[in-house]
């Protein structure tokens, strides 16, 4: 009986050892499941964190360059209106020393005459176009007739016509004239100048 007992206790102690070992096995491979799955979302979380950090690296790259681009153009721009407003003094310069030429006086005095309209008008020039600007009017009986004076004014040269209560002027000065002109030659001058344009 008791070697009937011990193949009982044998026999249970195999099925319980068989079953352990199952069960062992199942919780083993669980284990491993589980290991697996944390691993594979720590490398998706840390996939996702490189993502989120190299999307911020190249925002922030972006917005340097961005304003680097910014800033480069800024200073180019800069740079050409210092170069036009260098062109633009030059030209005033020239201007300051050329001689008025009596044909262009008179032509400048006639458009700025028939422009203001009046029977009195007093003339501005340049101090150096005085004798010019009176014997154009000495030499025109009907200039010389509405002409109530000649005065003298800080200009590069031309002329400035005004009415004889001062309300309305005709600025044909040199300087007038260049600065309307400026808007129209201002491309083809910078287009010459700057030919090479940067890109950014």
């Amino acid at each position: 009986m008791i070697a009937g007992m011990e193949k009982i206790n044998e026999a249970i102690l195999s099925k319980v050892r068989e079953e352990a070992r199952g069960i062992i096995a199942e919780a083993e491979e669980k284990a491993r499941e589980e290991v697996e799955k944390a691993r594979v979302q720590l490398e998706a979380r840390l996939e996702e964190e490189r993502r989120k950090m190299r999307s911020k690296a190249e925002v922030e790259a972006a917005r340097i360059l961005a304003q680097a681009s910014i800033r480069a153009r800024q200073e180019l721009l800069k740079a050409k209106a210092e170069v036009i407003a260098e062109v633009t003094r030059g030209v005033k310069d020239a201007l300051s020393r050329t001689t008025s030429n009596e044909a262009a006086l008179k032509t400048l005095l006639r458009e700025a005459t028939q422009a203001l309209e009046t029977d009195r008008l007093q003339i501005y020039i340049a101090p150096r176009d005085k004798d010019i600007v009176e014997t154009i009017v000495s030499g025109d009986g009907e200039l010389s007739s509405m002409v109530m004076g000649i005065r003298e004014a800080d200009l590069l040269g031309g002329v400035m016509v005004e009415d004889a209560e001062g309300k309305m002027r005709i600025d044909n000065s040199y300087e007038a004239r260049l600065e309307s002109l400026l808007p129209r030659i201002l491309p083809q001058v910078s287009k010459e100048l700057f030919d090479k344009e940067l890109t950014l």
